[in-house]
């Protein structure tokens, strides 16, 4: 009798607490690289062919005035990775290192990876990574990740039909017959290399998707799972001849249309990216999990200045990649949660890639670091009351001469550090950032100015 009694008691609590379980969802991140906001349907483009983004748009949420950590790659994946704007995060530019390889993480880094892991996630990288290569502490397995297959070094990742790729930190060659570049003592090292069209067999995006899926089959209805896709498109190659910069397997759909080799190529990277986003979708729809697993997905920062002409003069965004403006920094977010975000919903709320780490862990219901810059976004996702931000969106850049721009409110500042100008913009009223205010509005400017020198805290490597 007082084991039945006993039974009865806790018997309510062992269903809520796998009531919670099951409550706790699985959380895909997709990053692409160097894929401006306009050039998907979503945000209105018309000559590239993105039905999936669609389709994820319509049945989810958009956001409107996203950014990315900064506007080149490392810095732009260290802050969605940590949390923390480029003001305050260990990696704030695409920092060399010898003998190859981007300035890694260090072994304190606190990462969405480890935070998840330790809430119980099964945590997979599938693409690029470009915080650490493999024997240094920015390694994704000992940055929260249980394991990896893609490029480390953000130089060998220009080539889509690269040698090998790596996994867990050994090699796998691929079928591919690259050409290395012969210049060791150039940037790239001697990592950089492009392969001619008569010697591609591999496409590494295709193995990403790959490999994401089989993640997913493996993980489905069991614990809770973080899969981060990051994939290369469109990025160009600047190792290859100027007219092979983009490849795509196929010129599909946009064989038959009047451009060059090169532009079709490029269209063809956007929409070969689109079509991955359809499969991950159909095989959560498969597995039946799609209510129980929300994806995000962005770009890590605006455009390649080598996006084709034809493509880049229907933006309406000032700049490119490694620029403050809009065009440089402003990134697409789609997130997708079937029958938990309504669909068809656009936000306006001003959002950063550091936000993520914040949102992950309300998902995850785990306290995020105290110490980040970031804030979570679930009340936005859900339809519900959003919380203020404790800390202004801030940007800073150290290549060709730096910058730093801070965003508050409808007003962004801009200062190039080299030159010691100061650019201010209305948003609300000049979103291609043409009109500069700083001598109309010199109390706003004066203000921002202070927030700006605040903003930062001084780095051991990024100093200006």
């Amino acid at each position: 009798m007082k084991k039945l009694i006993f039974l009865f008691l806790i018997f309510p609590q062992i269903v809520f607490a796998q009531k919670q379980e099951k409550q706790t969802p699985n959380i895909i991140y997709i990053l692409m690289d160097d894929l401006g906001v306009e050039e998907i349907e979503p945000y209105g483009n018309t000559i590239f062919k993105t039905p999936n983004l669609t389709k994820m748009a319509q049945e989810g949420i958009k956001f409107t005035r996203h950014y990315a950590g900064t506007s080149v790659c490392a810095p732009s994946r260290c802050a969605l990775m940590t949390g923390k704007h480029t003001g305050h995060g260990e990696i704030r530019g695409n920092k060399q290192m010898n003998p190859h390889g981007q300035m890694p993480l260090s072994p304190q880094a606190t990462t969405v990876a480890k935070l998840l892991q330790q809430a119980g996630y099964q945590t997979f990288l599938s693409g690029k990574w470009g915080l650490g290569s493999e024997g240094t502490s920015g390694e994704p397995t000992k940055q929260g990740f249980q394991d990896y297959y893609g490029y480390l070094d953000q130089v060998l990742a220009h080539n889509n039909y690269p040698e090998y790729l790596l996994r867990n930190g050994k090699k796998e060659l691929l079928k591919n017959k690259v050409l290395w570049e012969e210049n060791k003592s150039s940037y790239s090292k001697g990592l950089g290399s492009y392969t001619p069209e008569e010697n591609k067999a591999e496409y590494s995006n295709d193995l990403f998707t790959q490999e994401g899926l089989q993640f997913i089959d493996r993980q489905a209805n069991k614990k809770p799972f973080f899969l981060y896709i990051a994939y290369t498109l469109p990025h160009n190659n600047g190792e290859a001849p100027k007219d092979i910069r983009f490849q795509s397997p196929t010129l599909s759909p946009y064989q038959n249309e009047n451009w060059t080799e090169l532009e079709k190529n490029y269209a063809a990277t956007v929409s070969r990216m689109d079509d991955y986003i359809g499969q991950i979708m159909q095989k959560l729809k498969e597995k039946g999990i799609a209510e129980n697993t929300i994806i995000f997905f962005s770009s890590d920062n605006g455009s390649t200045e080598d996006i084709p002409t034809r493509f880049a003069e229907k933006n309406k965004l000032r700049g490119f990649k490694r620029s403050p403006y809009e065009g440089g920094i402003r990134a697409p977010l789609l997130v997708w949660w079937q029958g938990k975000i309504k669909g068809g919903s656009t936000a306006d709320l001003p959002t950063a890639q550091w936000d993520f780490l914040a949102t992950a862990c309300e998902l995850a219901g785990i306290a995020p670091p105290k110490d980040i810059d970031g804030i979570s976004i679930v009340p936005t996702l859900l339809g519900e009351k959003q919380g203020k931000r404790k800390s202004d969106l801030y940007w800073e850049f150290h290549e060709q001469g730096g910058w730093q721009a801070l965003q508050e409110g409808n007003f962004k500042l801009l200062y190039f550090v080299k030159k010691q100008i100061y650019e201010l913009y209305d948003l609300s009223k000049d979103e291609g950032e043409k009109v500069n205010l700083i001598e109309k509005e010199p109390k706003i400017a004066e203000k921002m100015k202070k927030r700006l020198v605040k903003a930062r805290t001084s780095s051991e490597f990024f100093n200006f």
